[in-house]
């Protein structure tokens, strides 16, 4: 009988300590960047980011309603935070490894990287994020909450909307301020 409880103790034990990851997600990330010197951080709603033009479909309308929210984090990078900046590059780069996360693609312009990831299935997607970093600028993801978000759509939606100018200029003096 001894036996027996010291291999179902065993056994769960393993089980316990499997079931611990850790494994930080890109939601525990928003979360603890949250209040930290330096970032910036916060839930955009779309409405205040995006206009739709008049004549778009109705499709590209309903798109737009399937998007919930953007969460963002950035922390610009100045002298005085180099090895914070390395840090954090080093931890998303880390959180993005993950199999939850698949590759849209990157892009390289000027000094500045971006790669672009979502999670779901390919034709209902819940989240696209996006995470960049220049040396000039800082560190920075963007997350785009929905449901059932259809790819295709989205990049027609983008294609069809019009950045709010006064909202990106607050975003600005937010992102200059910092």
């Amino acid at each position: 009988m001894k036996k027996l409880t010291t291999i179902f103790s065993l056994v769960f034990l393993v089980l316990f300590v499997s079931a611990c990851k850790n494994e930080k997600s890109l939601q525990s990330y928003l979360v603890e960047s949250s209040g930290r010197d330096g970032f910036f951080t916060g839930d955009l709603p779309v409405s205040s980011i995006l206009s739709v033009k008049a004549d778009v479909s109705d499709e590209i309308k309903e798109t737009m309603k399937s998007i919930k929210k953007i969460n963002v984090a950035f922390l610009r990078k100045t002298d005085d935070n180099s090895t914070t900046y390395e840090v954090e590059i080093g931890t998303l780069k880390n959180i993005f490894t993950s199999e939850d996360y698949k590759s849209l693609g990157s892009i390289k312009a000027k000094g500045m990287n971006m790669k672009v990831y979502y999670t779901g299935n390919t034709d209902s997607l819940d989240e696209v994020i996006v995470f960049g970093y220049s040396k000039e600028a800082g560190v920075g993801v963007a997350r785009l909450l929905g449901e059932n978000m259809n790819p295709v759509k989205i990049i027609e939606m983008m294609n069809s909307v019009n950045m709010d100018a006064s909202n990106l200029e607050s975003f600005s003096t937010i992102f200059a301020g910092k």
